[in-house]
């Protein structure tokens, strides 16, 4: 060998980029080209192409932010001899920029077909037509703006329509048909693995050294001036070391295509609608020379948008999914967020999702699939397998800020006890590029090599779309027995999760929560985001409880109406869409559509509640909560009480404010903060001596890493306590009204204690005018807590209060839907709240000695990146405080506060559909079957996280009642213990989730 290995593997880089690379084509002859530029949205090809098209040339600045260029594309197709192929050739001024987060486009037929997508780093499209054949293609050329900047955090204008300006962002370089060189590709990958493999080995090592040196002997053997000519002899000279066999413990790799495209992010849905038709181009191009590549295609949402913008190429897609090729994985609407969907949505994710794939494909995936979700619930599992799922796929806790997971293949079990087969894939990445640092970071960090060789790559360029690419195809051929290297097989999901069980039949287990020591601002970025989705939720729920019980009396069930509202609310709890990490006009479309569905819902009640109340001006309230509401009994309709009885009264003292009733006394101070809060019946203060309640604080808020995603424990270091008022004034006979500014910033407080109320309620108005702040609303507790409770999806978990270990400690902001509970033997309080996730609880001294307890609900951010203006402007938060308070009495105080009742005029009081007599079973959802038979669908489990017997009594009659999984099929009957009549016997263990169908309802 000539040199030092450096300096050989130096000489070899340059031949490669400058030589090899440079001869893979031939021949290249511009293309004449034609353009028109559509300023406002997309257009359907059939539109777009009918549009006024004027000559157009490359080096040609183009792309005003989020417009779109139609290019007409004519030439001829070119002469080719034995190992030639003909390609066009197309760069839209790509930059370095990751694929998917710049110019993007696609390529068409004169007929409106699809061949392939254009992107960077993707930039050939295949051509077939004889030698000398007119070529006419249409390119659609997306100025997508590179929000992301590289990832710099910057403030951007480019993120909102409105503001994003009109000056062009790139130069159109190339549009070419041109002749490719077979073999000299073929080499180019030949080289560029070989020399990549060299990184990963020991530079000292006999593997090493042959490497290079027959690397070195290729560039001897070849012409610089003519490549094509001598492409054979370099390949003779690399033939032996590409070929050395993979040694037999060498680690197994599963390789499966995937591209992970976002629903929405640093691009609006409907550019993700067009992301994912360049994808699926992209793989289907594959095929013709890859066919065993298996793309893995999560999603539902995204394949109908693809069968509706564009049914041809879904027919194609159609036969990819029939021949294995693509596969249809995950089973949900969208790659949602696990942490903040209720019970009932994170159930539907799972339900509309499975439904489409198995009505459209006729298959039904079994594994859960969220490589990049921000954390993932302990209630996952269990609404995971009674949705059939067997297995689950993410990577994500490989972000970990402090505590890494100790396992990569694991048994994961939720807080009811389900488990589910769990696989990390090692190589930390769901866009791998089949590099050997990727391979071999696979190999190196797997953690259960003793029990278990294999693990799983999902390769292609993701995010942004894309997917796999020809050079990633290459190789992961080139490493399926590659001495050095791990071995490679193109894989599907099934066949990894297949082979992996057989493996590992004992593998460790991972109980509870797995929480991401990493974006925990997501819980609080873009309130109305967390707002639109709690409303919707329990506005879904209320309507069709009532359209049901509207249907028993020969009204028409809403399908469609319901349907639609679903599925926006599903694809709105999309990872980067509700946790608040996506540009200004995602949001501000987000928020126009929750509006949209709430008028729709509420027309909805309203009409429903006309047919079941009848006409009349009678005095009622409608409850869709589980729980009594104003003498109104849950799930029913009753009579108005005149007086809930009791009475409550705020005065002034002197020493600031009080609000009484039967139950409750409160303290103020002169700010309006809490000093005492007593239940009259133990007597017992629930604020700690010297502490507060109704203490706002605002936090410098400036994550090193992600600005919307993040809140850095640094937070707590910079801290303004709202210690003073503007005013504090009694303004009706049992409300406190307390006004507070802090900069530019405005917040109103109406503290509230109702005659007959065991909870103080706590409105808060605020008009935030800040940026890169936080505000927080927090309790002084005077309770010695080791934990804090918070509920989840269909119950609750246990966190840790204080920071004994690393795992504690990371764990400093948490996420709870609605409530908190902190308790100590025999005494607790409940924290509700309507709309808000994120919270951090914790011990403090207690003046005098002892421990208290911190509770503190994150109501607000101002992140500067990626939406400039997030947060800004009103909100209104509701919490209800609940002195010597269960668990039981948090979940009623969570309902309560999420399903408020509604007073209504009708006919007469209506008796209540369902019917339970144990408390702690609780009624999620009531709807009519999926498929439309008119079965009720009944879903409830246990609430307090204890075992319990309870009967259910319908108010109609039925045939038969069923238990069923999340897809109303017929399950073993494992809660069901008995029944007769309309009474239905049940047992349920801690946390239990139920669904039951009751077949062919009627009225009695």
């Amino acid at each position: 060998m000539h040199g030092s290995a450096t300096l050989t593997a130096a000489r070899v880089q340059r031949f490669i980029e400058e030589r090899l690379n440079a001869a893979v084509y031939s021949d290249a002859r511009a293309l004449t080209l034609t353009a028109t530029v559509l300023a406002g949205e997309p257009l359907p090809f059939a539109e777009a192409t009918r549009h006024e098209f004027t000559p157009f040339a490359t080096g040609t600045p183009w792309g005003a932010p989020w417009s779109t260029m139609w290019v007409r594309m004519t030439g001829t197709a070119p002469d080719l001899r034995e190992g030639q192929r003909a390609e066009l050739v197309i760069d839209l001024g790509f930059t370095e920029a990751q694929p998917g987060f710049q110019a993007e486009g696609t390529v068409y037929r004169p007929d409106g077909t699809i061949v392939k997508a254009v992107e960077p780093r993707n930039r050939a499209v295949p051509v077939h037509a004889a030698p000398g054949e007119a070529l006419e293609y249409y390119l659609e050329a997306a100025a997508n703006p590179d929000v992301a900047e590289g990832f710099r955090f910057r403030p951007t204008v480019l993120g909102d329509r409105a503001t994003a300006g009109d000056a062009p962002q790139y130069t159109f370089r190339q549009a070419d048909v041109a002749v490719r060189e077979d073999a000299v590709w073929e080499l180019l990958q030949d080289a560029r693995v070989l020399l990549d493999l060299t990184t990963e080995l020991d530079p000292s090592s006999s593997r090493h050294a042959e490497i290079l040196h027959a690397l070195d002997r290729m560039v001897d053997l070849m012409d610089p001036d003519d490549i094509v000519g001598t492409v054979g002899a370099g390949r003779a000279a690399l033939h032996e070391v590409l070929t050395r066999p993979v040694a037999a413990s060498a680690h197994r790799i599963h390789a499966v295509g995937n591209a992970h495209i976002d629903s929405a992010w640093l691009w609006p849905v409907r550019e993700t609608q067009r992301k994912v038709a360049r994808t699926f181009a992209n793989v289907l191009a594959l095929l013709d020379d890859y066919p065993d590549l298996t793309f893995a295609a999560s999603s539902a949402q995204q394949f109908l948008w693809l069968k509706n913008a564009q049914p041809e190429l879904f027919e194609r897609v159609r036969d990819a999914v029939a021949s294995g090729n693509i596969a249809p994985v995950g089973g949900m609407w969208v790659e949602s967020d696990t942490n903040m969907p209720g019970g009932e949505a994170l159930a539907r994710q799972f339900v509309r999702g499975t439904r489409f794939f198995v009505e459209e494909f006729g298959v039904q995936p079994r594994e859960v699939w969220l490589p990049d979700s921000f954390g993932y619930s302990a209630g996952l599992p269990q609404i995971a397998r009674a949705a059939g799922a067997r297995w689950m796929l993410t990577q994500k806790m490989s972000w970990n800020e402090t505590n890494r997971m100790p396992h990569h293949t694991f048994l994961w079990e939720g807080h009811d006890g389900s488990r589910i087969f769990t696989h990390f894939p090692p190589v930390d990445t769901y866009s791998a590029e089949m590099s050997a640092a990727e391979l071999a970071r696979a190999e190196r960090q797997h953690s259960e090599k003793a029990q278990s060789n294999s693990s799983l790559v999902p390769f292609g360029y993701g995010d942004g779309g894309g997917g796999p690419t020809r050079e990633m195809l290459a190789a992961a051929l080139r490493q399926r027995s590659l001495e050095g290297s791990p071995a490679v097989t193109l894989s599907s999901p099934a066949r990894f999760f297949t082979q992996a069980e057989t493996e590992y039949a004992d593998p460790p287990q991972w109980q509870g929560e797995m929480y991401l020591e990493f974006h925990r601002g997501t819980y609080t970025s873009q309130a109305r985001m967390k707002r639109g989705n709690r409303r919707s939720e329990h506005l879904l729920r209320e309507a069709e409880l009532w359209a049901v019980h509207a249907t028993l009396q020969g009204a028409a069930y809403p399908y469609d109406e319901l349907d639609a509202a679903w599925e926006t609310v599903l694809l709105q709890q999309f990872h980067d869409i509700l946790p608040g990490t996506s540009i200004a006009w995602v949001h501000q479309e987000a928020e126009r559509r929750y509006d949209e569905v709430r008028d729709s819902l509420e027309r909805i009640i309203a009409q429903a509640l006309g047919v079941v109340a009848g006409t009349g001006t009678t005095k009622l309230v409608a409850n869709a909560g589980p729980y009594t509401q104003y003498g109104a009994a849950g799930l029913g309709i009753s009579a108005a009480l005149v007086s809930t009885g009791g009475s409550a009264t705020a005065s002034r003292t002197a020493n600031g404010f009080r609000l009484e009733n039967d139950h409750l006394v409160v303290e103020l101070d002169e700010a309006g903060l809490i000093t005492s809060l007593v239940t009259r019946d133990g007597g017992r203060d629930a604020i700690a001596p010297g502490g507060r309640g109704n203490l706002l604080s605002v936090h410098r808020d400036t994550p090193t890493q992600w600005d919307a995603w993040d809140i850095d424990e640094h937070y707590r270091r910079s801290v303004d306590e709202l210690r003073d008022a503007i005013s504090v004034e009694v303004v009706a006979a049992s409300d406190v009204c307390v006004v507070r500014e802090w900069g530019a910033t405005r917040i109103t407080q109406t503290l509230r204690l109702e005659p007959g109320d065991h909870a103080l309620q706590i409105e808060t108005k605020v008009d935030w005018r800040e940026r890169q702040k936080l505000l927080k609303l927090g309790f002084d507790f005077d309770v010695h807590a080791d934990a804090a409770t918070s509920e989840i999806q269909f119950g609750h978990v246990h966190r840790a209060t204080h920071a004994n270990t690393s795992w504690d400690a990371a764990r400093f902001e948490t996420v709870a839907h609605r409530w908190v509970h902190v308790a100590e033997p025999g005494y607790g309080v409940a924290v509700a709240n309507d709309a808000t996730y994120g919270h951090d609880i914790s011990a403090v001294p207690r003046a005098g000695g002892g421990r208290a307890t911190s509770v503190r609900l994150s109501l607000l951010r101002a992140p500067t990146y990626p939406d400039p203006a997030a947060d800004q402007g009103e909100h209104v938060f509701r919490v209800s405080v609940r002195p010597g308070a269960q668990i039981a009495d948090a979940v009623v105080e969570g309902y309560r506060l999420n399903v408020p009742a509604r007073r209504i005029e009708g006919a007469a009081p209506v008796p209540r559909l369902l019917t339970l007599d144990h408390p702690a079973v609780v009624v999620e959802a009531v709807k009519l079957a999926e498929d439309r038979s008119g079965d009720v669908i009944v879903r409830l489990y246990e609430a307090w996280g204890g075992r319990a017997d309870a009967t259910l009594s319908t108010a109609f009659d039925f045939s038969e009642v069923r238990e069923t999984d999340l897809h109303e099929t017929t399950a073993p009957a494992i809660a069901i213990t008995g029944s007769e009549g309309t009474l239905l016997q049940l047992s349920l263990r801690p946390f239990q989730l139920v669904t039951l169908r009751f077949v062919a309802p009627r009225l009695h």
